[in-house]
């Protein structure tokens, strides 16, 4: 199975930034794909409301996909080399606290929940105002 750990999230204050990661380990025990064959994404999931899409990226990173909601302010990235993705985001506003997760996407719509199969933990973000 592959194993995904998030990292960086925290208590800030708004107009800050955070720079989130995704640590990526082991393999899918049908095919043994690795994290470079996978297309990344992230979602968040306030308290009350269903997990949305942020931004996904594709395996060499040459396709990025983000919610309108962040465009200008969230940059999607990876290195595969490092078996990591990451999330770069800029002057945080309240709006932004949620729980972000990091995932693998292995369907057909890179903007749905349920095209991704693996999925970490979680790392809490919490914006200040």
């Amino acid at each position: 199975q592959v194993q995904l750990v998030e990292s960086g999230g925290g208590l800030v204050q708004a107009g800050a930034s955070l720079r989130l990661s995704c640590t990526a380990s082991g393999r899918t025990t049908a095919s043994g794909r690795t994290f470079s064959s996978f297309t990344m994404g992230w979602f968040r999931q306030a308290p009350g409301n269903e997990r949305e899409f942020v931004a996904a990226i594709t395996r060499a990173g040459r396709n990025r996909y983000y919610a309108d909601s962040v465009k200008g302010r969230f940059t999607i990235s990876r290195d595969n080399a490092k078996n990591t993705v990451y999330l770069q985001i800029n002057t945080l506003k309240p709006e932004d606290t949620a729980v972000y997760y990091c995932a693998a996407f292995t369907g057909d719509n890179v903007y749905s929940a349920n095209s991704y199969t693996y999925w970490g933990q979680g790392t809490q973000v919490t914006v200040s105002s």
